[in-house]
């Protein structure tokens, strides 16, 4: 059976991400508008490998990073020969070292090493057929590891199923634009997020409902707003992503993609 849940779960992703006809132009109109030819980007949780896809057709050096062995595997096969992509096997997190990754095989999408996030979505209405059923020990890195690796990026995109404030906590340089997903059940962990960032930089903010390409607002909002929009959201089983800007005069030199 696990066999047999590994493959639907990886068809039910790629069909997900990469099936839907007009969604790879739809993400390459919208990073453009934030990224250009020769930006590095890092994708956090970057799974079947959609937003990656798109980054590198506009031009991006994207750094991937995806702890999932099913889905690094499919990251390789996907970009090889994309000198512009690189696919680190890894998790992102507040520390260096080891954790254990929960895998949904069948839904892999709500793979997480984020306990307490788990237990929470096990017992919501709306996950009463996800099963966990797999343990896999992971490096962690740290995104300020991966800067010192690889360059200060224009973007961090991260989608890591409630490790998205752990993930936060290992940056201490502004970059020029974050985003992190969360679901609107999980609001605290998104206002630990929105707050860690106004920590480390002055940043402004602006959401995207499930996977759409256009922001909820015409402007981008300060923290206060931008946190009562969030706690405004219906507590459905819907994911937001949420995108951060750093102001120019808060990221000084260091917020300037590296060469």
């Amino acid at each position: 059976m696990s066999r047999i849940d590994r493959l639907i779960g990886l068809a039910r992703s790629l069909a997900i991400y990469h099936g839907i006809a007009g969604r790879q132009r739809r993400f390459r109109q919208f990073y453009a508008s934030l990224v250009e030819p020769g930006d590095l980007v890092f994708d956090i949780g970057a799974h079947a490998g959609n937003r990656t896809r798109a980054l590198a057709t506009l031009g991006c050096r994207v750094l991937a990073v995806e702890p999932q062995p099913d889905f690094t595997r499919l990251l390789h096969w996907l970009f090889r020969g994309h000198a512009n992509v690189t696919v680190l096997d890894c998790a992102v997190a507040d520390r260096p070292g080891r954790a254990t990754l929960a895998i949904s095989q069948r839904t892999p999408t709500v793979t997480t090493l984020a306990p307490a996030w788990l237990a929470a979505r096990a017992a919501e209405p709306g996950f009463s057929g996800v099963r966990w059923n797999e343990r896999v020990d992971v490096e962690t890195t740290t995104l300020d590891r991966l800067i010192a690796q690889h360059g200060v990026p224009r973007l961090v995109k991260i989608d890591a199923e409630g490790s998205d404030p752990a993930i936060l906590a290992g940056l201490s340089h502004p970059v020029e634009y974050v985003s992190f997903e969360f679901l609107p059940p999980a609001v605290d962990a998104a206002e630990q997020c929105v707050r860690r960032l106004n920590e480390i930089g002055r940043y402004r903010f602006n959401c995207l409902m499930g996977e759409g390409t256009s922001f909820v607002s015409e402007r981008w909002q300060g923290e206060a707003e931008v946190l009562e929009t969030l706690r405004s959201l219906n507590r459905q089983f819907r994911a937001v992503d949420v995108y951060a800007r750093c102001e120019p005069a808060a990221r000084g030199d260091v917020g300037q993609t590296a060469p």
